[in-house]
């Protein structure tokens, strides 16, 4: 699905930078550009600057080796794939049972992670999303839905901004018109950004209201239960969608288990406060537990580090260390050749 219209756009609209451009070897001057926008099961389609494309995939290429998002270059008139362009960013997640990360978007500038002011607001489950985030090199942005359902929106919103340095947090109503000028900054022309968030939380609605009335087939919303506020999931593939004001959003389903892995830089970022304060723990592999000299446990002591804050990043820590140290260890399993097509 693209947006549901037969529509083209110049390549810089589409996303199209020097960091593309400058990949393509003067060979390749004529081959085609192409965004991929829908990934099936024996099939990808995509879009050129001339209008949609449904490319050739070559003999022994798999469909999920490319994320919504890439760009492909396509030879004229066949339309085949000769080779994906070097991804500027790339979102992935762990799948339980499965060594190959999943791939949930590609080039992707702002990761919006939505979640409301009710049972759904878990600070653990937004770092998870904001590692995810910073390893992804997106730009994360925290959307607090549902603010009528409470009386101390501002608690709500310095939770969420204490989650990590300069993060930015706008409280949104997912069908008001007033949400594209809210998020307006993040979605000019040639950008992309993509929805997370568990049920229930206003993504598809969310994705409607920045598609517009034009939309010509818009996500299907569902219901929540009020006792734990938990949903159903209604999105249950990736497509990227041209909203009306421009830029691109891709809409993925929602992820209720969200598996750390080889993001040990995204957990730097996101506790940065922890991450300066280790250098200058008395022991080089101080684990921030019971060591004597440990400045990150001072911190802690001296109210300057809220001890959840590292709990959790202990917790977190260890989880990315041990995914890290299972996928080494099952690294001569079945590659790319073993795969089922998808």
């Amino acid at each position: 699905m693209i947006t549901g219209d037969d529509i083209s756009a110049p390549l810089p609209d589409l996303g199209w930078s020097a960091f593309f451009s400058e990949q393509i070897a003067p060979e390749e001057a004529d081959l085609v550009p192409a965004r991929v926008t829908s990934v099936h099961r024996a099939r990808i389609r995509a879009l050129s600057a001339e209008g949609p494309v449904e490319p050739v995939l070559p003999p022994q290429t798999w469909t999920s080796e490319f994320a919504v998002g890439d760009f492909v270059l396509l030879e004229p008139g066949t339309a085949l794939v000769r080779r994906r362009l070097d991804r500027r960013s790339v979102v992935e997640r762990r799948v339980s049972g499965s060594d190959i990360p999943q791939l949930a978007g590609a080039n992707i500038d702002t990761l919006f992670i939505v979640t409301s002011c009710n049972a759904d607001f878990n600070p653990a489950r937004l770092e998870r999303y904001l590692a995810l985030a910073n390893k992804a090199g997106t730009t994360p942005v925290i959307l607090l839905t549902k603010a009528d359902l409470t009386e101390d929106l501002p608690a709500f919103e310095e939770q969420a901004r204490a989650l990590q340095r300069g993060l930015d947090v706008v409280v949104i109503h997912p069908k008001s018109q007033a949400a594209i000028a809210a998020l307006a900054r993040w979605c000019i022309p040639g950008s992309t950004a993509a929805v997370v968030g568990s049920s229930g939380v206003g993504k598809s609605t969310l994705v409607n209201t920045l598609l517009g009335e034009a939309h010509a087939a818009p996500q299907e919303t569902g219901s929540v239960r009020e006792h734990d506020a938990k949903g159903r999931h209604t999105t249950t593939a990736r497509s990227l969608h041209r909203m009306a004001g421009g830029g691109w959003i891709l809409d993925s389903p929602g992820i209720r288990s969200l598996q750390i892995s080889d993001v040990g830089d995204g957990l730097d970022t996101l506790f940065a406060e922890i991450t300066e304060l280790a250098p200058l723990c008395r022991f080089r592999a101080c684990s921030h537990t019971h060591e004597p000299g440990c400045a990150v446990l001072a911190a802690v002591a001296a109210g300057e580090i809220d001890p959840r804050r590292l709990e959790r990043w202990r917790k977190l820590s260890a989880e990315n260390a041990g995914q890290a140290a299972a996928g080494a260890k099952r690294s001569g399993g079945a590659g790319p050749a073993h795969r089922r097509r998808r």
